[in-house]
């Protein structure tokens, strides 16, 4: 596939992966160690267009489509993946709008995020994880006002991105039929934000609590119909999951890389330990993982722009394989580098931590197994 691919995408590779090494990757460890927002690589994505390259070109972004979104994310992730979840949100929280936005949201909302204010995705619960469909935030009609009371757990860039795409129920009697999809603004009154979480890895990306205390939004922040809300949601995941593929793809590649540096430069029993035969395998079995898990992932990229109709199966197949894929990968990285991989001297324990996300959120690999057998049929 990638022989196959227009000169413009490998361009556009060139373009990310230079800017990612030079403004990006020199601030990776401190953003890790200090859990601080990734400020540097906000800045450098913005002013290149990068943030949220998906926006398209009549609402001011770059029109990228799902193969150059998933090329960026996966080059970013290459060097930080925390930075990789700009551009990554931003698309999470607004493809509901590019679905169901009529034509003032999007000329609002879409507008605003090229121009480089963020946009969250606010499904998750406390207690309505995998089983979204269970949550217990409520919009409630008063005129022609709707009023949203609960709260949304585990959301990426919380507290930094101005808006939220928030799904709540708007008739708890239909379950997944009676939810609805709003827009909510940070500036809203009455929409407050728990403590950062203390996590084991994408500690440059604040993960929070969002809380929404009788918020009241006007009737055009419905997005969509009411009782839609369920399948918008569903509908975004499938063309996102792809997304989190490419963060682990990127992961997984940057992790390849040092490896592989390391073991030409590092000598035992007067050689290389590139030259011994156990971890040539082991390299070789990175490099074939990375190869199939990013070309599976470009197919579903391609399937995205297509909107075909094998996409659900073929999303969730790359996400699941992926991420699977970088956690293997970076472990062996670590293994590779011996000690050294261990301590924070040299980057792969860092990325396998942040490889260990990849495999749950945005729908545990368990779920996504599970999607993939209830879409077989459409192979």
């Amino acid at each position: 596939m990638d022989a196959l691919f227009a000169p413009e995408y490998e361009e556009l590779r060139s373009v990310v992966s230079s800017l990612a090494e030079k403004q990006i990757a020199p601030h990776a460890a401190d953003v890790d160690q200090n859990s601080r927002y990734p400020i540097e690589a906000a800045k450098a994505l913005q002013d290149a267009g990068l943030a949220a390259a998906h926006v398209p070109v009549e609402y001011g972004g770059q029109g990228a489509d799902a193969l150059a979104t998933v090329i960026i994310i996966e080059e970013v992730a290459r060097f930080c993946a925390a930075s990789s979840l700009i551009p990554a949100v931003n698309k999470l929280g607004s493809v509901p709008v590019l679905l169901a936005g009529n034509s003032a949201q999007k000329q609002k909302y879409l507008t605003a995020l090229a121009k480089g204010q963020g946009f969250s995705y606010c499904l998750s619960e406390s207690e309505a994880g995998s089983d979204a469909a269970a949550m217990k935030t409520k919009a409630v009609k008063d005129g022609n006002d709707w009023v949203l009371s609960g709260s949304k757990k585990w959301i990426s860039n919380a507290g930094i991105s101005d808006f939220y795409t928030v799904l709540a129920s708007t008739d708890s009697s239909k379950g997944a039929k009676g939810i609805s999809a709003f827009i909510v603004e940070k500036s809203d009154s009455g929409i407050s934000f728990g403590a950062p979480e203390k996590k084991m890895g994408f500690k440059g990306s604040p993960t929070r609590e969002v809380y929404f205390d009788q918020v009241r939004l006007p009737a055009d922040r419905l997005l969509g119909t009411e009782g839609a809300g369920f399948s918008l949601a569903m509908q975004t995941l499938d063309h996102t999951r792809i997304t989190i593929a490419a963060q682990a793809v990127g992961i997984a590649q940057g992790a390849f890389e040092i490896a592989k540096k390391y073991a030409h430069e590092r000598k035992q029993f007067g050689k290389e330990i590139f030259d011994f035969q156990a971890v040539q395998f082991m390299l070789a079995n990175m490099a074939m993982q990375i190869a199939a898990a990013r070309q599976l992932t470009y197919a579903a990229a391609v399937k995205s722009e297509r909107a075909e109709a094998d996409l659900t199966f073929y999303s969730a197949a790359c996400k699941c394989f992926a991420t699977d894929v970088a956690m293997n990968v970076t472990t062996d990285a670590v293994q590779v580098l011996g000690g050294y991989g261990y301590v924070n001297d040299y980057p792969v324990e860092r990325m396998m931590r942040d490889a260990k996300l990849t495999q749950i959120y945005e729908g545990t690999n368990q779920i996504q197994r599970l999607v993939m057998a209830r879409n077989l049929e459409t192979l």
